[in-house]
């Protein structure tokens, strides 16, 4: 097949790497609005040839957003006019407002698609070779799709190493609002408190593999965040409260001296990864 990406930074990069490797595309067009970024594009050897929007639809018998979710929404009313054969994707991290917002015309051609995989970098040169394989890419909403297209973007991300799962869009905003939103989300605010600090600097010259863990993907895309955070806002209020009263729990065990009751509250914690 033909493919194009609309977007490759780390997704869709990535994504051209893969069908290229294994043979899945007999050509990848690419399309990108920044002028700088098109010539990376070029010069990491991403794409076969970056093109305008017309003729990517045109010539594409499987299109891929992988842009930030909001401007995915915007992209949709470009893509009214493609052919009844043309498959779209979508690859965001929300699901739930981008299927709702899926014009009529297009939506059995269009497969709501999420890899659970990725990192906090961005731009053509985050594009990764191997990104996909081993990992679970969730598609959404599947019978609202002809099934010619649904066939097409499994044959893709099983040809490329990855597990499918099929769930409704509004589960799969819950899930993972509390596997990758609400982290973000968490990861930001250590970020910020520490440099609410009188002396930020003094703090991070100590950091070693904890707070590095868990601060590294506040250097995530803001744009992008801001983006998932709106779409997901309900989740995401709903998980914060809950994180919330985690905290409020382990301060009220701290200042009450409660240091075996503490003990059992992180041992609970620990059972996590017997099911992860």
């Amino acid at each position: 097949m033909t493919v194009g990406i609309i977007g490759l930074g780390l997704m869709g990069g990535s994504l051209a790497k893969a069908v290229k490797k294994y043979s899945i595309a007999k050509k990848v067009y690419g399309y990108v609005r920044n002028e700088e970024q098109k010539q990376e594009v070029l010069d990491l050897k991403l794409v076969d040839e970056v093109v305008d929007i017309e003729t990517l639809k045109n010539e594409s018998d499987l299109i891929v957003l992988a842009v930030p979710v909001d401007t995915i929404i915007n992209f949709l009313p470009l893509l009214l006019d493609v052919d009844s054969k043309t498959t779209i994707m979508d690859l965001g991290s929300t699901k739930e407002f981008i299927v709702n917002n899926v014009p009529s015309k297009i939506r059995k051609n269009f497969v709501a698609a999420h890899p659970m995989v990725g990192t906090e970098k961005n731009g053509p040169k985050a594009a990764i070779d191997n990104f996909y394989e081993g990992h679970t890419v969730v598609l959404c909403n599947l019978e609202d799709n002809e099934e010619h297209h649904v066939e097409k973007v499994t044959r893709v991300f099983q040809e490329v190493g990855m597990r499918i799962v099929n769930m409704d869009a509004k589960e799969h905003d819950v899930h993972a609002c509390f596997m990758s939103h609400l982290p973000h989300a968490i990861s930001y605010s250590l970020a910020n408190t520490v440099m609410g600090h009188e002396d930020p600097k003094s703090i991070i010259a100590l950091a070693a593999g904890g707070f590095k863990d868990m601060s590294r993907v506040a250097k995530s895309s803001p744009k992008m965040w801001t983006d998932i955070f709106k779409q997901n806002r309900g989740n995401i209020l709903e998980s914060i409260d809950l994180f919330e009263n985690q905290m409020k729990l382990v301060r009220e065990l701290i200042e009450e001296e409660k240091y075996e009751d503490l003990e059992k509250w992180m041992s609970n914690a620990n059972t996590l990864h017997e099911i992860l």
